[in-house]
Protein backbone atom coordinates (compact mmCIF):
# COMPACT_ATOMS: atom_id res chain seq x y z
CA UNK A 1 0.00 0.00 0.00
CA UNK A 2 1.39 3.65 -0.90
CA UNK A 3 1.52 5.69 2.21
CA UNK A 4 1.41 9.60 1.97
CA UNK A 5 -0.44 12.84 2.46
CA UNK A 6 -3.30 12.03 0.23
CA UNK A 7 -3.84 8.50 1.98
CA UNK A 8 -7.26 10.63 3.75
CA UNK A 9 -8.53 11.55 0.55
CA UNK A 10 -7.43 8.28 -0.74
CA UNK A 11 -9.50 6.36 1.98
CA UNK A 12 -12.43 9.08 2.12
CA UNK A 13 -12.63 8.49 -1.73
CA UNK A 14 -12.82 4.54 -1.40
CA UNK A 15 -15.59 4.79 1.30
CA UNK A 16 -17.81 7.38 -0.80
CA UNK A 17 -17.17 5.62 -3.68
CA UNK A 18 -18.34 2.11 -2.33
CA UNK A 19 -21.66 3.71 -0.53
CA UNK A 20 -23.00 5.73 -3.80
CA UNK A 21 -22.23 2.33 -5.78
CA UNK A 22 -24.36 0.71 -3.74
CA UNK A 23 -27.15 3.50 -4.17
CA UNK A 24 -26.77 3.72 -7.67
CA UNK A 25 -27.28 -0.01 -7.99
CA UNK A 26 -30.71 0.08 -5.99
CA UNK A 27 -31.58 3.22 -8.40
CA UNK A 28 -31.28 0.86 -11.67
CA UNK A 29 -33.01 -1.97 -9.62
CA UNK A 30 -36.03 0.14 -8.71
CA UNK A 31 -35.98 1.50 -11.71
CA UNK A 32 -37.41 -2.07 -13.18
CA UNK A 33 -36.09 -1.36 -16.77
CA UNK A 34 -33.20 -4.12 -16.86
CA UNK A 35 -29.73 -4.30 -14.99
CA UNK A 36 -26.47 -4.73 -15.52
CA UNK A 37 -25.60 -8.42 -16.61
CA UNK A 38 -24.15 -9.41 -13.01
CA UNK A 39 -27.57 -7.76 -11.27
CA UNK A 40 -29.66 -9.66 -13.55
CA UNK A 41 -27.77 -12.97 -12.14
CA UNK A 42 -28.03 -11.54 -8.22
CA UNK A 43 -32.09 -10.84 -9.13
CA UNK A 44 -32.10 -14.01 -10.67
CA UNK A 45 -30.62 -15.59 -7.57
CA UNK A 46 -32.82 -13.63 -5.15
CA UNK A 47 -35.61 -14.70 -7.04
CA UNK A 48 -34.89 -18.55 -6.55
CA UNK A 49 -33.71 -18.05 -3.26
CA UNK A 50 -34.82 -15.20 -1.16
CA UNK A 51 -31.82 -13.83 0.34
CA UNK A 52 -31.98 -10.73 -0.38
CA UNK A 53 -30.32 -8.78 -3.04
CA UNK A 54 -27.30 -7.04 -0.61
CA UNK A 55 -26.54 -10.20 0.48
CA UNK A 56 -26.16 -12.12 -2.58
CA UNK A 57 -23.87 -9.11 -4.04
CA UNK A 58 -21.60 -9.95 -0.89
CA UNK A 59 -21.80 -13.75 -1.75
CA UNK A 60 -21.21 -13.09 -5.70
CA UNK A 61 -18.53 -10.93 -5.33
CA UNK A 62 -16.43 -13.20 -2.64
CA UNK A 63 -17.64 -16.67 -5.10
CA UNK A 64 -15.74 -13.92 -8.10
CA UNK A 65 -12.47 -13.22 -6.12
CA UNK A 66 -12.26 -17.15 -5.49
CA UNK A 67 -11.42 -16.95 -9.11
CA UNK A 68 -8.60 -14.64 -8.88
CA UNK A 69 -6.64 -17.77 -7.10
CA UNK A 70 -6.12 -19.38 -10.80
CA UNK A 71 -5.53 -16.19 -12.26
CA UNK A 72 -2.80 -15.09 -9.67
CA UNK A 73 -4.46 -12.09 -9.22
CA UNK A 74 -3.92 -9.68 -6.02
CA UNK A 75 -6.59 -8.73 -4.55
CA UNK A 76 -5.98 -4.80 -2.94
CA UNK A 77 -7.85 -3.64 -0.20
CA UNK A 78 -10.99 -1.57 -2.24
CA UNK A 79 -11.36 -5.16 -3.38
CA UNK A 80 -12.15 -6.60 -0.22
CA UNK A 81 -13.76 -3.30 0.41
CA UNK A 82 -15.90 -4.10 -2.70
CA UNK A 83 -17.08 -7.49 -1.48
CA UNK A 84 -18.15 -6.53 1.97
CA UNK A 85 -19.94 -2.85 1.70
CA UNK A 86 -21.41 -2.82 -1.61
CA UNK A 87 -24.36 -5.02 -0.71
CA UNK A 88 -25.16 -3.70 2.61
CA UNK A 89 -25.00 -0.12 0.74
CA UNK A 90 -27.45 -1.25 -1.58
CA UNK A 91 -30.23 -2.65 0.80
CA UNK A 92 -29.98 1.30 2.46
CA UNK A 93 -30.97 2.35 -1.40
CA UNK A 94 -33.34 -0.02 -1.84
CA UNK A 95 -35.21 0.63 1.70
CA UNK A 96 -35.49 4.41 0.92
CA UNK A 97 -36.24 3.73 -2.88
CA UNK A 98 -39.83 3.20 -4.10
CA UNK A 99 -40.05 0.81 -7.27
CA UNK A 100 -40.92 3.13 -10.49
CA UNK A 101 -43.47 2.02 -12.63
CA UNK A 102 -44.51 4.57 -15.30
CA UNK A 103 -42.20 5.10 -18.06
CA UNK A 104 -41.09 8.35 -17.29
CA UNK A 105 -40.24 8.36 -13.46
CA UNK A 106 -38.25 4.76 -14.90
CA UNK A 107 -36.22 6.60 -17.45
CA UNK A 108 -35.03 9.17 -14.97
CA UNK A 109 -34.08 7.19 -12.24
CA UNK A 110 -32.20 4.58 -14.47
CA UNK A 111 -30.38 7.51 -15.82
CA UNK A 112 -29.82 8.87 -12.19
CA UNK A 113 -28.65 5.85 -11.24
CA UNK A 114 -26.45 4.58 -14.21
CA UNK A 115 -24.68 8.29 -14.10
CA UNK A 116 -24.36 8.07 -10.03
CA UNK A 117 -22.62 4.12 -11.10
CA UNK A 118 -20.08 6.10 -12.82
CA UNK A 119 -19.17 8.55 -10.47
CA UNK A 120 -19.18 5.97 -7.70
CA UNK A 121 -16.85 3.53 -10.05
CA UNK A 122 -14.31 6.48 -10.72
CA UNK A 123 -14.26 7.67 -6.79
CA UNK A 124 -13.31 4.02 -5.64
CA UNK A 125 -10.99 3.01 -8.72
CA UNK A 126 -9.67 6.34 -8.54
CA UNK A 127 -8.39 5.99 -4.94
CA UNK A 128 -5.63 3.37 -5.76
CA UNK A 129 -6.46 0.67 -3.18
CA UNK A 130 -7.46 -1.91 -6.20
CA UNK A 131 -10.43 -2.92 -8.55
CA UNK A 132 -13.45 -4.59 -7.85
CA UNK A 133 -13.62 -8.39 -8.14
CA UNK A 134 -15.38 -8.59 -11.29
CA UNK A 135 -13.19 -5.60 -13.31
CA UNK A 136 -10.51 -7.68 -11.95
CA UNK A 137 -11.49 -11.04 -12.98
CA UNK A 138 -11.60 -9.25 -16.47
CA UNK A 139 -8.06 -8.01 -16.23
CA UNK A 140 -6.75 -11.25 -15.35
CA UNK A 141 -8.55 -13.37 -17.51
CA UNK A 142 -6.86 -10.86 -20.27
CA UNK A 143 -3.39 -11.47 -18.37
CA UNK A 144 -3.59 -15.61 -18.25
CA UNK A 145 -5.25 -15.75 -21.81
CA UNK A 146 -3.88 -12.97 -23.85
CA UNK A 147 -7.27 -11.97 -25.14
CA UNK A 148 -8.39 -8.63 -25.57
CA UNK A 149 -10.30 -7.43 -22.26
CA UNK A 150 -13.44 -7.12 -24.32
CA UNK A 151 -13.67 -10.95 -25.37
CA UNK A 152 -13.20 -12.38 -21.88
CA UNK A 153 -15.77 -9.17 -20.25
CA UNK A 154 -18.29 -10.13 -23.43
CA UNK A 155 -18.04 -14.32 -22.59
CA UNK A 156 -18.25 -13.66 -18.96
CA UNK A 157 -21.06 -10.88 -18.59
CA UNK A 158 -23.19 -13.10 -21.68
CA UNK A 159 -22.81 -15.99 -19.35
CA UNK A 160 -23.84 -14.31 -16.40
CA UNK A 161 -26.68 -12.66 -17.97
CA UNK A 162 -28.19 -16.07 -19.25
CA UNK A 163 -27.85 -17.38 -16.06
CA UNK A 164 -29.75 -15.01 -14.43
CA UNK A 165 -32.18 -14.15 -17.20
CA UNK A 166 -32.89 -18.10 -16.89
CA UNK A 167 -33.66 -17.40 -13.16
CA UNK A 168 -35.71 -14.80 -13.27
CA UNK A 169 -33.56 -11.08 -13.75
CA UNK A 170 -34.84 -8.46 -15.17
CA UNK A 171 -33.18 -8.40 -18.43
CA UNK A 172 -34.95 -4.76 -20.41
CA UNK A 173 -33.86 -1.40 -21.94
CA UNK A 174 -31.88 -0.98 -19.11
CA UNK A 175 -29.29 -3.73 -19.29
CA UNK A 176 -28.95 -2.86 -23.14
CA UNK A 177 -28.04 0.85 -22.20
CA UNK A 178 -26.08 -0.28 -19.52
CA UNK A 179 -24.03 -2.27 -21.65
CA UNK A 180 -23.20 0.64 -24.01
CA UNK A 181 -23.03 4.00 -21.62
CA UNK A 182 -21.11 2.44 -18.48
CA UNK A 183 -18.23 1.90 -20.09
CA UNK A 184 -17.48 5.39 -21.78
CA UNK A 185 -19.11 7.30 -18.80
CA UNK A 186 -16.05 5.68 -16.76
CA UNK A 187 -13.43 6.29 -19.35
CA UNK A 188 -14.72 10.25 -18.35
CA UNK A 189 -15.30 10.30 -14.78
CA UNK A 190 -12.01 7.73 -13.98
CA UNK A 191 -9.20 10.58 -14.87
CA UNK A 192 -10.99 13.08 -13.36
CA UNK A 193 -11.32 11.34 -9.80
CA UNK A 194 -7.54 9.10 -9.67
CA UNK A 195 -5.83 10.16 -7.43
CA UNK A 196 -2.39 10.94 -8.67
CA UNK A 197 0.29 8.19 -7.05
CA UNK A 198 4.16 7.07 -7.60
CA UNK A 199 3.09 3.66 -9.52
CA UNK A 200 3.09 2.23 -12.72
CA UNK A 201 0.04 2.52 -14.81
CA UNK A 202 -3.50 0.38 -13.64
CA UNK A 203 -5.09 -1.20 -16.69
CA UNK A 204 -8.50 -1.24 -15.26
CA UNK A 205 -11.78 -3.38 -16.95
CA UNK A 206 -12.65 -1.08 -19.40
CA UNK A 207 -8.72 -1.53 -21.22
CA UNK A 208 -7.70 1.99 -20.42
CA UNK A 209 -4.42 2.68 -19.00
CA UNK A 210 -4.42 5.35 -15.53
CA UNK A 211 -1.28 7.47 -15.39
CA UNK A 212 0.00 6.92 -12.87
Amino acid sequence: MHFGPRLPRRFSQLALGLFLYGIALAMMVRAAIGVSPWDVLTQGVDRQTGLGFGLITVLVGALVLLLWIPLRQRPGLGTIANVLFIGPSVEVGLAVIPTQTEPLPQGVLFAGGLALLAVATGLYIGAGFGPGPRDGLMTGIHRRTGWPIWVGRSIVELTVLGVGWILGGNVGIGTVAFALLIGPMVNVTLPLLTVPLDRTPQVLATGKEVPA
